[in-house]
């Protein structure tokens, strides 16, 4: 396992890692703290671990251990061909938590994005692993809410990324620009995402193969339709404590209350003001508020 240390705000010391989970994958994460509760944060598209940034130090000082992936395909991830339907993708969090970091007890699980689709299918397949589970404005697929955004023009995106090679081959070599505008046309808080951290995440998505692997987590949306609806089916609702994050002036933010509780029975949603898409940058103060008064409930 090669580990690096380095320090972020607060002076709060954070430690690389890589956890070899196959012969074709190694997933990179971060950790901080030390905490008898672990946190497990999963970011989404176009994001990496960095998307936690803010989040991370005041978790750790309310005495958290966390947890912060890179999803498989994301940042220093490796990005094999194959595999980014979400229970996979869960799979993949579930031998990192477990058999690489040795995590026995439940954790907390919380996803943004394409996170919250991990997220949530890692509470419905392991569910004696979750103790809380926390979703941050996006699209469940399976649900009513997923079928009647996704035809939305202003989630466009979902239907150009699902095109075979096209996007790559307008996207290649346009990283940057691509990223800046897929930011600014879903954000309130334009301050939020600074040039700097445009260039954390175009670095991350102009490696090769980067694209690519991160346009395949929209392209297995239709077997995490079949796969959601199947598990609830099978498994009936989640019965863990379940904060819906929306943002304040989110296309998702006023669908996340309906949608959970489609799949789970104890949800308790939270718009949170001054944000769009980004909750978790636009307004990181008010969102932790929300998740420790969430965490203290539970």
């Amino acid at each position: 396992m090669n580990m690096t240390e380095e320090k972020i705000q607060n002076d709060i010391k954070i430690t690389h890692g890589m956890a070899v989970i196959d012969a074709s994958l190694r997933i990179h994460y971060v950790e901080a703290g030390s905490g008898d509760q672990t946190i497990v944060l999963l970011h989404g598209f176009p994001q990496t671990w960095w998307e936690w940034r803010f989040v991370i130090p005041n978790l750790v000082s309310a005495g958290f251990r966390v947890v912060v992936p890179d999803y498989r395909g994301a940042g220093d991830s490796w990005r094999p061909a194959s595999g980014y339907d979400k229970r996979t993708m869960a799979a993949d969090i579930y031998k990192l938590l477990k058999e690489h970091l040795k995590i026995d007890k439940p954790v907390i699980m919380a996803g943004h994005d394409i996170g919250l689709m991990v997220a949530y299918a890692y509470a419905q397949e392991y569910r004696d692993a979750v103790s809380h589970l926390i979703v941050i404005d996006a699209p469940l697929p399976g649900t009513k809410a997923f079928d009647k955004i996704r035809s939305d023009p202003r989630v466009w995106h979902f239907a150009f990324h699902t095109v075979r090679d096209l996007p790559e081959l307008l996207i290649a070599g346009r990283e940057r620009p691509y990223l800046q505008s897929f930011f600014n046309y879903r954000i309130f808080n334009v301050g939020a995402i600074s040039n700097n951290d445009i260039e954390v995440f175009t670095t991350a998505y102009s490696a090769p193969g980067a694209i690519r692997a991160g346009l395949e987590v929209y392209r297995a949306f239709d077997q995490d339709v079949i796969d959601n609806r199947e598990m609830l089916q099978k498994k009936g609702k989640l019965t863990i404590p379940v904060l819906a994050v929306g943002g304040d002036i989110s296309t998702s933010g006023s669908i996340m209350k309906d949608m959970m509780h489609e799949v789970a029975d104890d949800v308790i949603a939270v718009r949170i003001p001054n944000t769009a898409h980004w909750i978790v940058e636009e307004n990181p103060d008010v969102f932790l508020s929300e998740v420790l008064k969430f965490l203290s409930l539970g």
